[in-house]
């Protein structure tokens, strides 16, 4: 897989985005949070991402060392993305893969992320 464009929301609909990213370079955490989500992620530059929808419909919540912004939908709870940094400094968006549109995640080759000793 190379990377391409992709469309994701939220369940309810309310918070919608395209994003250009890479699906061979998932990952999967075993963060205290994560871990309880299931999330699967990708990542890809703030720029190539495109919020379509929703922004006065989301909620923040940060934890531990409070550098990811984890946004979640007011309406349904979802959180489908999260806005951080590279540890160069370049803006991220960090997509939860499950909230992409004709994406199986489970079907992915995701490598760990041991985000629990970080």
């Amino acid at each position: 897989m190379a990377v391409s464009r992709y469309h994701g929301s939220c369940h309810c609909g309310a918070v919608s985005f395209d994003v250009e990213t890479d699906l061979d370079k998932t990952a999967t955490c075993n963060c205290s949070r994560c871990q309880r989500l299931g999330i699967v992620l990708a990542f890809a530059a703030r720029e190539v991402f495109t919020l379509n929808s929703g922004e006065g419909n989301l909620t923040e919540y940060l934890f531990n060392k409070k550098t990811i912004e984890h946004q979640f939908c007011k309406t349904c709870g979802i959180e489908s993305f999260a806005y951080s940094s590279s540890p160069e400094g370049v803006p991220m968006v960090a997509i939860n893969v499950n909230c992409l549109e004709g994406v199986n995640p489970r079907a992915l080759t995701s490598h760990a992320f041991d985000g629990a000793s970080v």
